[in-house]
């Protein structure tokens, strides 16, 4: 009898009209985001002309590859995905060293002109990135880093919003535990890759994750660092193909569905991750 008034205690909580309410505008939110995904799919395989025909239609007369058999002949999708996949790779696990690195620096270390430091750091999030294009490119000029992977990649590394993050989560890790590898005989350096990094595996992965969903779509810095074709990433490569056979509406959703794509399967594979790493920065309740 317990147990069947229990059940049905659990079942009355579970759907309050609060939890409708949630659950309504979950089902909205999920339509807003997968019709625009959904009208891409559908018009990447229509034949050519029909995007543009009138009354609209979701899907075309016939089924037809014909626009990515046209994306991936005009340019070399291949080897530009390769280095997006480098390049996104590289920066992710450089950007997660760095900023662990730095963060915990700022969250267990006392140094003259920490907060000064810090205080710059955290400035940076209001900083544009648009600002900083000219200084940099004029920076990989003179190192000799341009049409180079590294020229593309170092600029990235630095993102003041994940060092935040970072801190935000070692300021919840328990001192104790470090305290006791000191009196263990642990120096810093072994307590932060034997204890911290360890615990700190879900922000990790959301931080990387993150980093590397924006490094894979980011379109203006490559652009301007890289002008060798077979250097290119696969967002500016789609783009210069696009404007070398003009406006074309069936390749042009092609061309976003091969670029998302990847992106897509990465979110499927680790989004528990990346909400356990949101849960696990304390940002959730600020």
């Amino acid at each position: 009898m317990s147990a069947s008034l229990s059940t049905d205690e659990c079942r009355k909580v579970r759907w309050t009209p609060g939890r409708w309410v949630m659950l309504i505008a979950a089902l909205l939110l999920t339509v807003v985001w997968v019709l625009p995904l959904a009208w891409a799919l559908a018009t990447s395989f229509k034949p050519e002309g029909e995007a543009t025909r009138t009354p609209l239609r979701w899907l075309g007369s016939h089924f037809t590859f014909d626009a990515y058999r046209k994306v991936w002949d005009a340019g070399d999708i291949g080897r530009w995905m390769l280095n997006t996949a480098y390049i996104s790779v590289m920066t992710t696990i450089l950007t997660v060293l760095l900023c662990a690195m730095a963060a915990y620096g700022f969250s267990r270390t006392t140094f003259r002109g920490r907060k000064v430091l810090y205080a710059v750091v955290l400035a940076g999030i209001m900083v544009p990135p648009q600002v900083l294009m000219a200084p940099l490119f004029a920076e990989m000029v003179q190192l000799g880093l341009v049409d180079t992977y590294w020229g593309v990649i170092l600029p990235q590394v630095a993102v003041p919003a994940m060092v935040f993050i970072l801190v935000k989560f070692f300021d919840g890790v328990p001192r104790e535990l470090e305290e006791a590898a000191f009196v263990d005989g642990a120096g810093r350096w072994r307590v932060f890759w034997t204890i911290v990094m360890p615990l700190s595996r879900p922000v990790l992965a959301a931080v990387g994750i993150f980093t590397f969903i924006s490094t894979w779509n980011n379109f203006l810095w490559p652009f301007l660092v890289t002008t060798d074709p077979g250097g290119m990433t696969l967002p500016v490569g789609l783009v210069n193909v696009q404007t070398s056979y003009g406006l074309r509406y069936e390749q042009m959703m092609a061309s976003v569905v091969i670029a998302g794509l990847p992106l897509l399967i990465v979110f499927a594979l680790f989004q528990r991750q990346i909400v356990r790493g949101v849960a696990h920065t304390g940002l959730a309740g600020q």
